[in-house]
């Protein structure tokens, strides 16, 4: 019997992958304590420390003001209640961003499959501008020229005698705080969750009959209708009103100029990356499809819910991933228009105390967070619409 021939350590394959990854994990190892013996030697010179237990010491105050904050806030209250408000700006504008440009990402996305030549070519043209032009100019562009630009406090725009617009911000109805606008609130969730059982129960009939069942349509519209009579009557809206001796307005939601150009700049540069990721996840899906559909007898409704939908979400999914991430990262820039986001908090905290390297890890830690929780809510949605096979 033959003894199999030993192969030497430097053509073993296995062998060889393990060396390579020890020589890399040794190279890394090395490069940080380098750069901390660095880091270290800096504080030193420096006369600086590391820590982070000023951002919870009640004796030292933030001694700035944020303008644009969604809880109380005032300059005598610590750093964690300066950086939990730069936290909640950041946030309110991510998820607002988020939402806003997928609606009209997903408008300008099918404007752009639209056989109407002058609705393609207003929605090419929408993405051709916007999609080659940097984001920091637009902002800019809102900024300067639009909401700097309206009219004074004392002379407002008013649309429907509840929303004002001013050089000073946007004014908008908001539901109170009280027992009805709970109650209102409620039904708003649990009448959904309604409507997609029977969303789902029309589908299995539609897939094993071939037809809509009205009563599950009957059903649909008059759910929508008590959606719309709880939005309009259900919840206790605060409508803002003029104050014509302080001359300000009052109640009501107040959306400041920068949060405003902030939300409106990045809903209308990420929606002209978010039309495109819809357009090629449609066209992704081959042309038989279609005509298969078609044979059937589906209408063209039918076939973009039944057939070309599903198949296009799983080409969707990955990249409009990428653009929310985009979305939130590219929010830092607000501090270009003295938006006060975790990023602008952070910065006047860092030039006050001269903590700059825990100013910096508390910022990338933040966003480091954000988008994980984004990749992973898209990650289980990916796995959601994918086809499995038995």
């Amino acid at each position: 019997m033959m003894n199999p021939e030993k192969i030497p350590l430097w053509r073993n394959a296995k062998f060889i992958n393990i060396f390579l990854q020890g020589i890399l994990i040794i190279f890394l190892v090395l490069l940080l304590a380098i750069l901390t013996n660095n880091l270290s030697n800096n504080f030193q010179q420096l006369g600086l420390t590391f820590g982070f237990n000023f951002i919870l010491d009640p004796d030292l105050n933030s001694r700035f003001d944020i303008g644009d904050s969604p809880i109380p806030y005032q300059a005598t209250d610590p750093y964690s209640r300066a950086l939990l408000v730069g936290l909640l700006n950041s946030l309110r504008v991510m998820i607002s961003g988020i939402i806003l440009a997928f609606i009209l990402g997903v408008i300008i996305g099918l404007g752009r499959l639209s056989n109407n030549w002058l609705i393609r070519k207003i929605s090419t043209f929408y993405v051709e501008i916007i999609r080659n032009t940097p984001l920091l100019l637009q902002l800019f562009f809102w900024y300067s020229v639009v909401f700097l630009k309206l009219p004074k406090i004392d002379k407002p725009l008013i649309f429907f005698d509840s929303v004002f617009l001013s050089n000073q911000g946007l004014y908008l109805p908001w539901p109170m705080g009280n027992l009805q606008t709970f109650l209102a609130a409620l039904f708003l969730i649990i009448i959904p969750i309604f409507g997609v059982i029977i969303w789902k129960k029309n589908d299995q009939n539609i897939i094993q009959q071939g037809i809509n069942n009205k009563l599950y349509l009957i059903l649909l519209i008059i759910l929508i209708i008590l959606v719309i009579f709880l939005i309009i009557w259900g919840l206790d809206w605060q409508i803002p009103q003029y104050e014509r001796q302080l001359k300000t307005i009052q109640g009501g939601l107040t959306l400041s100029p920068e949060f405003a150009t902030l939300l409106v700049g990045l809903t209308v540069y990420t929606a002209a990356f978010i039309a495109e990721v819809i357009r090629a996840g449609i066209q992704s899906v081959s042309q038989g499809q279609w005509e298969a559909a078609k044979s059937l007898g589906l209408s063209s409704g039918l076939i973009m819910r039944f057939v070309i939908f599903p198949q296009a979400l799983r080409v969707i999914i990955p990249p409009l991933t990428s653009e929310f991430l985009n979305l939130a990262k590219n929010s830092s820039l607000g501090s270009a228009v003295a938006y006060r986001d975790i990023y602008a908090v952070a910065s006047t905290i860092s030039n006050q105390t001269g903590k700059s390297l825990e100013m910096l890890l508390i910022v990338m830690i933040t966003y480091l967070t954000i988008n994980l929780i984004i990749s992973t809510g898209m990650n289980w949605l990916n796995r959601l619409v994918q086809i499995k096979e038995n």
